[in-house]
């Protein structure tokens, strides 16, 4: 850091005795001279200094944004503390991590968050036990250091566009009095959507380096747990689609369906099936946007797949984890991986993309709307859709790492001494295929390739060193990256 001070304060003095040396030079080797300069300053600045200043360059308006979204159907009081502190306050000693679908038990639960704290991945799972729920819950609340906030894809979607005073947001979800309390004014909610009681969703927080035990986190994440009925069983989604005819929306944003995943095999087939009745009921020239979050199932990840619900829907986000049991799940390239190793390869992450949308996008045989995936992981952002149908996507996906880089260092624009680059500087585009190498260019960070048919807009992400809350990130990238999508009239 030191030698990059000193390089720039010598460049600075030579611009300076430069200009009082100009008179006596030729107006063209003066040109020279001070362009040679100031590139040196401009290289001399830190990657994620350039970085940043070319996002800001790149990160313009859509010709046409939206101007009403309505946003659904899950939605929740979350209670963020550190995971450790609630073991420690429940009594549980460290021991072995073992992955488990579904949590019966504080013993699995700690188990479970041993698991993804050692890769140091996030994810969601159900907790069954009412009355342990209940008790877990209480302690986590009275925790010191416990916080709570706006929670549930769909609400925190809402939240993040509600910050944008010419948006008008709609959200349907089980909300209770916290719930309404902690949203946003610009939020309308159905007096049909309000409830009594509020969901919690406990979300167990831990830093990079933090030990538990023998384990140790690689870097920052989160696990979430709930004993969530009303999410689970989408009680709010007919509400939400009969609402969208007096709310007129220009976009529809669903998430929710992984919540099902703690009912019974049979409940949660039959409730898929009507909830794809109801999607089907939404208007054809409004575009949806489903986001995806972690499950485990990969017989009902296969039925949202095939049973109507991506060809429904013109858009997807997810992250790493939900792109590689995507693959997994369908037979799709790559599937055999069990796990990713560090930061997701981007040849193989672009191979499923490019796979998803080829497979289960639109085309003239196959009735289908999907049309747009953002892929986001720690590292960088993806966004690939099919030419024709998206504009502004150099903005969408920069505004996407933007937000990101805030969100988790909990500031307004980009400090680049709390952040780092941890994205690859040169990569391959595909494994599969004979693939393009690209060097990254912190000046052009945003970079596009093209691949029969389909975009791919990939920036890095500047990594939070001391992240000060991780829940909420990928709604939130999500989130900006749609404000700065437009659609294409069809």
């Amino acid at each position: 850091m030191w030698q990059r001070s000193v390089c720039v304060g010598l460049l600075a003095l030579a611009l300076g005795y430069l200009c009082l040396l100009g008179p006596e030079l030729p107006s063209s080797a003066l040109r020279h001279l001070s362009a040679s300069l100031l590139g040196g300053l401009r290289r001399a600045r830190s990657l994620e200094a350039r970085m940043v200043a070319a996002w800001q360059q790149d990160i313009v308006r859509p010709a046409r944004g939206w101007a009403r979204v309505a946003v659904g159907v899950n939605a929740c009081v979350d209670v963020v503390l550190s995971g450790v502190k609630l073991l420690q306050a429940l009594g549980l000693e460290p021991g072995d991590g073992k992955n488990h679908a579904v949590l019966n038990s504080p013993q699995e639960l700690k188990e479970a968050f041993s698991h993804f704290m050692g890769k140091g991945a996030a994810a969601e799972r159900f907790f069954s036990d009412a009355e342990a729920f209940h008790h877990i819950a209480q302690t986590a609340t009275e925790a010191p250091g416990a916080q709570l906030y706006v929670g549930g894809n769909a609400a925190l979607i809402g939240q993040r566009l509600a910050t944008n005073p010419d948006l008008k947001i709609l959200l349907c979800g089980p909300v209770g009095p916290k719930l309404h309390e902690l949203l946003d004014d610009n939020v309308v909610v159905p007096p049909e959507s309000m409830q009594e009681r509020d969901e919690f969703h406990l979300i167990l927080e831990y830093q990079a380096g933090e030990e538990w035990g023998q384990v140790r986190a690689p870097n920052a994440n989160r696990f979430i747990f709930s004993h969530d009925l009303s999410n689970g069983a989408l009680n709010m989604l007919e509400v939400f689609v009969s609402s969208l005819e007096e709310f007129q929306p220009d976009l529809v944003v669903l998430s929710g369906l992984h919540m099902m995943e703690g009912q019974s095999k049979e409940m949660r087939q039959r409730r898929l099936m009507e909830a794809v009745a109801s999607i089907s009921d939404i208007p054809t020239d409004i575009p949806i946007h489903l986001e995806l979050a972690s499950m485990t199932d990969q017989d009902f990840m296969s039925n949202i797949m095939h049973q109507q619900v991506f060809p429904l829907v013109n858009s997807i986000g997810l992250n790493e984890q939900e792109l590689l049991f995507l693959s997994q799940s369908a037979s799709g390239p790559h599937g055999s991986l069990a796990s990713w190793s560090g930061i997701p390869d981007v040849g193989v992450v672009s191979d499923i993309l490019f796979w998803l949308l080829k497979e289960h996008g639109k085309a003239p045989e196959r009735a289908s709307d999907l049309t747009r995936i953002h892929f986001h992981t720690l590292a960088y952002h993806i966004l690939v859709t099919l030419d024709g149908y998206w504009g502004n996507q150099v903005a969408a996906v920069a505004a996407g790492a933007r937000a990101a880089g805030t969100q988790a260092c909990a500031t307004d624009t980009i400090d680049t001494s709390k952040v780092f680059l941890k994205a690859p500087l040169e990569f391959v585009t595909s494994q599969t295929q004979a693939p393009s190498k690209i060097s990254l260019n912190p000046d052009e960070p945003v970079v596009h390739w093209h691949r029969e048919g389909i975009s791919f807009h990939f920036t890095p992400v500047l990594v939070c060193k001391d992240p000060v809350r991780t829940v909420g990130l990928g709604d939130a990238i999500s989130a900006e990256g749609l404000l700065y999508s437009e659609v294409y009239p069809q």
